[in-house]
């Protein structure tokens, strides 16, 4: 009998456990497909809602937009030579996604010793063509309360404008996104687009969190190392970055190499001291 309700209890425990894990699942919007389950094609405008990398790509720099306060600017304003760029392209209305975003980016930013607008700048562009930029200025108002670092309000820009120019911007980076009328929303992707100084596509980072470490490698290697430490720079030669899972790892083969390297010149040293030690040993006497 105690075997019995032992299994039945067993049983239980473990449907309860997978409604559990259902009900959870379908709360959060997974699709079926990411189980597996759903085998029809995509709708049509879905299809082009993706990343496709395009690496070392120039953007547009001549494009205009509006900033958060309304003034018309050059998006090459933002490119000072200097600085590397976290690029995002959001959107203000956009019901969660964008939010998550940018909430994963400040929790990264603040664990860096970097301040924004020293070592790095972060300009972010509505996709959507009908928001103001009084709209955006209450969302940069946000980001930067989250972020909580006095004196660094000017290193994140939130810009709109027409939608050829966000078009042109999106396509140059890869960023595949489209308009859903009946949902009033756009779908699209996360991504955090990593860019050279002088406004190249250095690095994409996707997801909707970010690794500390991979963020700043990531602008000390678009940088060019013009920014960070001495002991920071000489850290980029310790790593590497591993493309499938989008983060930096140690680079094992550099650090062998560098011991290697290490010892010879140690082995060198005492064999040159004692080589001039019998040397002086065996120096006649004046």
């Amino acid at each position: 009998m105690a075997g019995n309700i032992s299994v039945t209890r067993t049983k239980f425990l473990a449907n309860w456990v997978l409604a559990t894990t259902w009900a959870a699942l379908m709360c959060l919007g997974w699709p079926l497909a990411a189980l597996g389950q759903r085998k029809e094609p995509l709708p049509p405008q879905l299809e082009k809602v993706e990343i496709t990398e395009h690496l070392d790509a120039r953007l547009p720099l001549e494009l205009q937009f509006l900033d958060s306060e309304g003034r018309q600017v050059r998006l090459g304003q933002y490119f000072d030579g200097r600085r590397p760029v976290i690029l995002t392209l959001n959107y203000s209305n956009c019901p969660q996604l964008c939010s998550l975003q940018l909430n994963g980016l400040v929790e990264a930013m603040r664990q860096m010793s970097w301040d924004l607008g020293d070592k790095f700048q972060v300009v972010t562009v509505s996709i959507d063509p009908r928001e103001s930029h009084q709209r955006a200025g209450l969302t940069r108002q946000k980001y930067l309360r989250q972020y909580g670092r006095p004196g660094t309000s000017e290193g994140w820009h939130f810009l709109v404008g027409r939608e050829e120019n966000i078009r042109r911007l999106a396509d140059t980076v890869g960023f595949g996104y489209a308009y859903i009328p009946q949902e009033n929303q756009y779908a699209h992707l996360a991504v955090l687009i990593i860019c050279t100084p002088d406004g190249r596509v250095a690095r994409y980072l996707p997801g909707i969190k970010y690794d500390r470490q991979t963020l700043q490698l990531s602008l000390l290697e678009a940088s060019e190392g013009k920014i960070g430490s001495p002991m920071e720079r000489l850290l980029m030669y310790c790593f590497h970055y591993d493309s499938q899972s989008h983060r930096y790892s140690l680079a094992a083969m550099r650090l062998m190499r560098w011991g290697a390297g290490g010892v010879l010149v140690a082995l060198s040293g005492v064999l040159v001291y004692y080589w001039r030690r019998e040397l002086r040993k065996g120096k006649p006497a004046l």
